[in-house]
């Protein structure tokens, strides 16, 4: 995972990072909104939540604005990222425990809930089932989990298509076009990028239940699932 963290450790990508990921995320705020409710669902009113890839905060004050009594572990390998997490949250630090490193070298819990948002695209496929039944392990049975990132179809002719929606929402959302098509064309060389059947396959397969998809923001998806007992 040494691309995605080097790449998340620069200014030019701390600065304006929540403005920045808005244009390319089709509902970002939403997509947050939706999460926090869904963890609500089950979560208790006090809850510790486990959010993967924490990284710029944004989730997390989210969940944590929604919901007083929670408190929050928040992993991510970016230190850069961690201290723009930190100055997001405000005074809302208080109530997060920022963890510099991955899911692996996490507090074990047992936690309430976890989300990952907008993370697992950019591990490999071995990397993100790793990291799937390092997050189950730390679940109670029965609790709540969160995740949406890229996922769409992967035959070569779908693919081309939610690669150009993809650039087509960046510049409809105020992105330059040619720095829109060079992302996409990163994402498409450089990122695992799995179907949505196969993320449900793997999601079951690493030890949750219950799979629902709640969110289909054009290249991304978002599923909500349950930590199997």
């Amino acid at each position: 995972m040494s691309q995605p963290t080097a790449a998340f450790s620069t200014s030019s990508t701390t600065n304006n990072y929540a403005e920045k990921t808005a244009r390319l995320v089709p509902g970002l705020h939403d997509l947050q909104t939706m999460a926090a409710l869904l963890v609500a669902e089950r979560a208790p009113d006090a809850a510790n939540v486990l959010v993967i890839g924490a990284g710029g905060g944004m989730e997390l004050k989210v969940l944590a604005q929604a919901h007083p009594r929670w408190h929050f572990v928040g992993v991510d390998p970016s230190q850069p990222m961690l201290d723009l997490a930190a100055e997001t949250l405000g005074a809302l630090a208080e109530r997060v425990s920022l963890h510099h490193g991955y899911t692996d070298t996490a507090p074990e819990g047992p936690f309430d809930a976890a989300t990952c948002l907008l993370t697992m695209h950019f591990l490999t496929l071995d990397e993100r089932r790793s990291t799937l039944m390092e997050i189950r392990r730390r679940l109670k049975p029965g609790a709540p989990f969160v995740m949406a990132h890229l996922s769409f179809p992967q035959s070569d002719e779908e693919r081309e298509l939610w690669l150009s929606r993809y650039v087509a929402f960046a510049a409809a959302s105020g992105v330059d076009p040619d720095n829109a098509r060079k992302a996409a064309s990163a994402i498409g060389s450089t990122l695992t990028l799995l179907s949505p059947a196969q993320e449900e396959a793997l999601l079951e397969e690493t030890g949750f239940t219950n799979v629902r998809l709640f969110y289909a923001g054009m290249a991304f998806r978002g599923w909500v699932v349950q930590a199997a007992a």
